[in-house]
């Protein structure tokens, strides 16, 4: 099985290392991901200028990596199209600090670099804890190598594309992994503005909506404590999901907490 690893981070995230150890044991790990932090930009390729990629030191044996210019989608299409011989089995993006629930996931730079490898027919996971400082990576990380394993023993089959996050909390107080919808209407952008002595300027402030979230979305999870996953599609009308998806979010949660 072979793995391409990204995220919107930056190639120094912590995130992404702690999850390349996890997936290294399930098989072959390449890490292609920004030289910068490219949070929030989306489903954003570059098209207007070139692009440079190098290849840098890995924290990890057997591992190679490569810091690119550019966006994480262009990661991805760089590792895809350039890096890695093809085929790759699977692509995951993260782990993001920060949740990518509800309309999070349409300026996600960590669902975007996702997005490049399930517009290519590669099954791949976009992955985010909750907390935008957390360190709480272990969870997560064990939770994409145990559904690797599950794509390459063949146990979970079809068009894979999975965004998933973690509450930050301890793993003996998360109560199951739910599969879940997207909640909507979650955020509205609002405008703050400003002057620096010489001219007015606009900050973008996205902002958090006063709402109850709705029994079966992924922020609702959360609020229970439960890791939720999503099932994306290039399709914004939901589809009939995975048919062994459920029963298999409930089997992770059990393998989880043996693995402890």
């Amino acid at each position: 099985m072979k793995i391409l690893l990204s995220n919107d981070d930056g190639i120094h995230s912590a995130g992404l290392w702690i999850l390349a150890n996890h997936l290294n044991q399930v098989d072959s790990v390449t890490i292609v991901a920004p030289d910068r932090e490219q949070s929030a930009t989306g489903t954003s390729v570059t098209l207007r200028h070139p692009l440079r990629i190098s290849k840098v030191a890995s924290q990890l044996d057997g591992v190679e990596c490569w810091a690119t210019e550019g966006l994480p989608g262009d990661a991805v299409i760089l590792g895809l199209e350039h890096v890695l011989e093809k085929p790759v089995d699977l692509v995951v993006s993260g782990i993001n600090n920060g949740p990518n629930v509800g309309d999070d996931v349409l300026i996600s730079g960590t669902v975007g670099a996702a997005l490049q490898a399930y517009l290519r027919n590669v099954p791949a996971i976009a992955i985010s804890t909750f907390n935008i400082e957390s360190t709480n990576h272990e969870t997560p990380a064990r939770l994409a190598a145990i559904i690797a394993a599950d794509i390459a023993s063949g146990r979970l089959t079809g068009d894979i594309f999975l965004n998933i996050n973690t509450p930050d909390i301890p793993l003996d107080r998360i109560k199951g992994v739910r599969l879940c919808h997207l909640a909507h209407k979650t955020h509205i952008d609002t405008v703050k503005e400003g002057h620096d002595g010489r001219r007015e300027f606009y900050w973008l402030v996205r902002s958090k909506l006063d709402f109850e979230a709705e029994a079966g979305t992924d922020i609702k999870a959360i609020e229970q404590n439960c890791i939720s996953v999503t099932e994306l599609h290039t399709n914004l009308f939901r589809k009939p999901p995975i048919a062994t998806l459920e029963i298999l979010c409930n089997e992770w949660f059990h393998t989880l907490k043996e693995d402890r």
